[in-house]
């Protein structure tokens, strides 16, 4: 997946460089249609290996490794380029192709002949992606508070990107995380802290456009999800008598609760929209901006067929559009990462009061 300069550069070099290259539209002449579902979706989808660029007509990729387990062969581990050398087989593992039940994944066929799926922990471009922003955001954070560590009491305050650090860190405790929840926010500002750099360090990798960046981690909807549950585990385990009270027997007129307990159902069902709520908000959000950049860029390849004119005057918008769309995915990476993070905290608030007595 390529975002940002990618998508900046792209069109500019289009713009005088046509045909298009083949790490975008797989040598699209003036004849050929451009498929642009497939390539919407096949950038922003998961992988066994990290496509980098086309070279004179070459992939050059990352493999990534493969863990299956098969209920016929066992446990196998191997490189993804392992496929590619053996024709897309190896030890009777595939690739399911387009249009397959389990399309993009790692398959087998049973001793019917059926497709299976093994047992798959392999790690994809998302996943690698993922133990690599975090890794990055561990050396940030561990690199900041060994600063602290060192510095001497009274001493100036810090500059540069320490002080961004703590400048930022100030801004999402104090006006986020302590006016939500209240008096009891220490218990809960380690976690929101790390959901919000998690978030905004994995939204800003999305946007580089090169190796190893460009992975669509906060638009994958099994990040968000789990997400969205540790926050769910957060507003629910550390809930107070009063919250669980306003939910089975909520302040309302009898007949609302009994016979039939229409307000506590509803009570209950808000318990677990909340957290689909957050986790929607987040993986749409994300998802959406990167493909409105892949169908602008796109637009270069559709006008690459209707004459000079409207290929020239498409090509120059699509540029702008680009541009104008990346400069607001930059904005957007900071409000998701700041409305989750204020959300998560305003939901854990809500969690915490306590009924004053009369």
């Amino acid at each position: 997946m390529k975002h940002s300069l990618y998508y900046i550069l792209l069109p500019l070099f289009l713009l005088f460089c046509l045909p298009a290259t083949p790490a975008m539209a797989k040598e699209h002449n003036a004849e050929e249609s451009v498929d642009v579902k497939s390539i919407v979706f096949g950038h922003i989808g998961d992988s066994y290996e990290w496509h980098i660029v086309d070279w004179n007509e070459k992939a050059i990729s990352v493999p990534l490794p493969v863990i299956v387990y098969s209920k016929t062969s066992g446990w196998n581990v191997f490189l993804s380029s392992r496929l590619e050398e053996n024709h897309g087989t190896y030890n009777g593992f595939y690739i399911a192709p387009e249009g397959s039940k389990y399309e993009g994944k790692i398959v087998e066929r049973n001793k019917a002949g059926e497709e299976t799926r093994p047992f798959d922990i392999s790690i994809t471009k998302v996943v690698f992606s993922l133990m690599l922003n975090s890794i990055i955001l561990i050396c940030i954070i561990l690199g900041v508070a060994r600063w602290y560590k060192k510095r001497q009491q009274g001493a100036m305050a810090p500059g540069g990107f320490v002080g961004l650090m703590e400048m930022t860190i100030m801004m999402v405790n104090d006006d986020i995380i302590k006016t939500s929840i209240g008096p009891n926010y220490k218990k809960f500002a380690p976690y929101l802290l790390t959901a919000f750099f998690f978030i905004l360090i994995n939204n800003f990798m999305g946007l580089i456009p090169f190796f190893p960046g460009g992975a669509n981690i906060t638009g994958n909807i099994a990040i968000t999800c789990v997400l969205s549950l540790c926050t769910f585990i957060a507003i629910n385990c550390f809930a107070t008598k009063d919250y669980w009270k306003d939910i089975f027997w909520p302040d309302v007129p009898v007949w609302l609760k009994i016979p039939v307990p229409l307000m506590p159902f509803v009570e209950l069902l808000g318990v677990f929209i909340k957290p689909f709520a957050l986790m929607i908000r987040l993986f749409a959000n994300m998802l959406s901006g990167h493909m409105a950049i892949l169908v602008l860029t796109c637009l270069i390849f559709i006008a690459a067929k209707m004459g000079v004119v409207l290929q020239g005057s498409l090509t120059i918008a699509s540029v702008f559009f680009s541009i104008f769309m990346n400069a607001l995915e930059l904005l957007v990476a900071f409000i998701q990462a700041y409305v989750f993070t204020m959300l998560s905290a305003v939901f854990i608030g809500l969690a915490q009061e306590k009924h004053s007595e009369e």
